[in-house]
């Protein structure tokens, strides 16, 4: 028989490391700069009942490490396709149009887990699906139109 795996968990006031409002990973010494480190970062994200963590298992140790974000934790980093949205943690999931929401000129998706925001590179592939009419804002799939919703900020 295994033995449980030790746990170490840093609360996010502890952290060094936190998530900006676009996205990206910063230390004491400033934005993260190696592409493989940042990658890593993304792909560790998970979420618990405690809130949104980088997790490594190393040295039979489970590492939790809750950090701060300014916005939200996930990012529509892609689009593939018109309907599958690939997120920074490098998961897919679908484009639900019903779930979409604008805030202070950004763009969102609320699923049941998560707040899920939109970076510059997904919304520029977005940007040919989206329409604006009669200062609303609309997105269009297999020609049918469906509105975004604007939250108050």
């Amino acid at each position: 028989m295994t033995s449980p795996l030790k746990q170490i968990v840093i609360p996010k006031e502890k952290a060094v490391f936190w998530l900006d409002k676009n996205g990206i990973w910063h230390n004491e010494h400033g934005k993260f700069e190696h592409p493989k480190i940042i990658a890593y970062f993304h792909k560790s994200i998970r979420k618990d009942d405690q809130g949104y963590h980088v997790f490594q298992v190393r040295d039979q140790c489970e590492e939790k490490v809750y950090f701060p974000y300014e916005d939200t934790a996930l990012f529509v980093f892609d689009l593939k396709g018109t309907d599958t949205l690939v997120l920074n943690t490098t998961e897919t999931i679908p484009l639900d149009p019903s779930r979409l929401f604008t805030r202070n000129d950004n763009l969102y998706m609320q699923t049941p887990e998560h707040c899920i925001k939109f970076g510059q590179r997904a919304l520029m592939k977005l940007s040919r699906m989206l329409v604006e009419k009669e200062e609303r804002l609309f997105l269009v799939l297999d020609g049918t139109a469906h509105e975004i919703q604007q939250k108050p900020d």
